[in-house]
């Protein structure tokens, strides 16, 4: 049963029997959409009216950059001689998120029909499903719902009669957090090491073996056939706050919650009714003491800014941060700060793909340096210098966002607990003042 202000679109099917397969998505109305496109309404559904809709919607991708979809669907050239190449980014990895899993495993073929929808819209032949390598139940749901998206005409040279083609395939990732990044995806799909790419050129104009390409993510891709079939004015009204953020939004939700698990609820909700309500409310006779609102990466909320919070991407840019991937991390007053900081900060340290100097090394030294005040070892000058050198690792100084990531999950903790932190400093080995 759904929870208290869940919504379920995407998740429509979540939690039935046999969920991944062809005949439940069928009876809730899967592929409808594409059906619609290719034979009930073809004459209406052109490539241009496809992205319209997806623009109409203000579906924003669900990945963490919330960008536009219909948006960045629209800067793929036209007649560029090139093949066009549609990826989806199933390679999630960041902490605290666990939603594109659960899609996977339980609903891969809603994910399916958006690539093949987008495909469409876009004049494409071929899409890849970039899966995190251990997702490996994931892998063989989608690999399974693959083909029997084949045996039913969905894909193939000749989808539904219509003389369109489009291709799927799977690549099984080794478990590198970077290669979130889409364009360190990219390299990796191609066979290299995944290091992020200078940006421009974009992926739209140059991305896959350097060809047009898009890349979404599994929420994003999942919401398109609810779009299409109901209308992009009915997925942007589904959203309760600002008009820009459309839609339902997946949430991972973890950490000190009577519930935790996967939701989808309107976005523009209050923060505090997902936590109290959609996710059951703190354990008996807790407090809140901080929610990290979007994985791992994204600002800290204390307890007085997450009582006023509202979920949608303009909500969470008003205080300071962003919703992300939806990864909700809720803490409560039991909660040791450094302890957190520490763990957030040895992720980050380990999985820097060590190509920008400020990156590798910065990443490094804030380990180090936590290491250090974890074990009562560091003093006052410690952290005040992790404060320094820590505005000199982002703001362009690398070539993708992973180093302000890190600054953005570990610095607003120390400014926002600074106490918690000073708590650990060893006074025998501060420096007089």
């Amino acid at each position: 049963m759904p929870a208290p202000h869940e919504v379920r679109v995407v998740l429509q099917d979540f939690g039935k029997p046999n969920s991944h397969t062809m005949a439940v998505y069928e009876a809730g109305g899967g592929y409808e959409a594409l059906k619609k496109v290719l034979l009930h309404e073809k004459d209406r559904w052109t490539p241009e009216a496809i992205i319209e809709e997806v623009k109409k919607s203000n579906l924003r991708g669900r990945g963490g950059a919330g960008f536009p979809t219909g948006l960045k669907w629209s800067f793929i050239p036209k007649n560029s001689g090139k093949p066009v190449y549609v990826v989806c980014n199933a390679d999630e990895s960041e902490p605290g998120t666990f939603k594109d899993r659960y899609l996977l495993e339980e609903l891969p073929h809603g994910m399916i029909e958006g690539m093949i929808l987008c495909a469409l819209a876009l004049g494409s032949e071929q899409g890849y499903i970039y899966i995190r390598g251990e997702f490996y139940l994931g892998w063989q749901r989608v690999e399974a719902a693959l083909k029997e998206a084949y045996a039913k005409g969905y894909l193939g040279d000749n989808i539904l009669g219509s003389g369109k083609k489009f291709h799927i395939a799977t690549y099984r990732g080794a478990g590198a957090y970077i290669c979130g990044e889409e364009t360190a995806l990219l390299e990796s799909l191609e066979g290299k090491r995944g290091h992020p790419r200078l940006k421009p050129p974009f992926p739209a104009v140059k991305g896959l073996y350097g060809c047009p390409t898009v890349v979404n993510n599994v929420e994003t891709f999942a919401a398109v056939p609810a779009i299409i079939r109901h209308g992009g004015d009915w997925y942007r009204n589904l959203a309760k706050g600002d008009p820009r953020s459309g839609g339902t939004k997946v949430y991972s939700i973890s950490g000190h919650v009577r519930n935790p698990g996967v939701y989808e609820v309107p976005l523009g909700i209050p923060l505090r009714d997902i936590i109290y309500e959609t996710a059951g409310g703190l354990r008996p006779g807790r407090k809140l003491k901080a929610v990290v609102p979007g994985g791992s990466s994204t600002p800290i909320l204390t307890a007085e800014e997450a009582e006023k919070a509202i979920m949608d991407y303009e909500g969470m840019a008003k205080l300071g941060t962003f919703l992300g991937s939806g990864g909700l991390i809720v803490l409560d007053d039991t909660t040791d700060m450094v302890e957190f900081t520490y763990r957030v900060a040895y992720f980050y340290a380990h999985e820097s793909c060590g190509q920008c100097t400020p990156c590798r090394e910065g990443s490094r030294w804030i380990h180090d340096i936590l290491y250090r005040l974890r074990q009562r070892q560091a003093t006052k000058e410690d952290l005040e210098t992790l404060l320094s050198f820590t505005e000199n690792m982002g703001n362009g100084t690398t070539i993708c966002p992973f180093s302000d990531a890190n600054v953005m999950g570990v610095i607003p903790i120390i400014q926002k607990f600074r106490q918690e932190f000073e708590a650990y400093l060893s006074p025998a080995m501060s420096k007089a003042s």
